[in-house]
């Protein structure tokens, strides 16, 4: 598996086919995700280790290791690590089309916009 390094740490994609696309992601210690949505997919957090806090829409979610967290299409989302520790996730995206380029993103303290 292709790790890909993103500046919050990194992901690998453990499975890539018409109906879903399955990630392993690692958010480095204090890393945080940009805030965005996508159109034409949704996405399941499952929390394997860390603790770290999810924006969903205008709600703040805290999650750590065993939680889980649904993000609806053009939903706005972002994952924060909030820990010493790596944040380790397992997204499972679920839609008709899971390519990178349908990331809209809203904020990002990397200066990706």
């Amino acid at each position: 598996m292709e790790k890909i390094i993103k500046p919050w740490g990194h992901y690998e994609v453990l499975i890539d086919d018409p109906n879903c696309k399955i990630k392993r992601l690692v958010v480095k210690p204090l890393g945080i995700l940009s805030l965005q949505r996508h159109k034409l997919r949704s996405e399941h957090w499952f929390i394997v280790f860390g603790k770290g806090n999810a924006t969903i829409g205008d709600n703040e979610y805290f999650v750590e290791s065993g939680s889980s967290i649904d993000i609806p299409y053009y939903k706005t989302h972002r994952l924060e690590n909030i820990s010493d520790n790596d944040l380790v996730v397992i997204e499972v995206q679920r839609g008709t089309y899971f390519g990178e380029d349908d990331i809209e993103r809203l904020e990002d303290i990397y200066g990706r916009i």
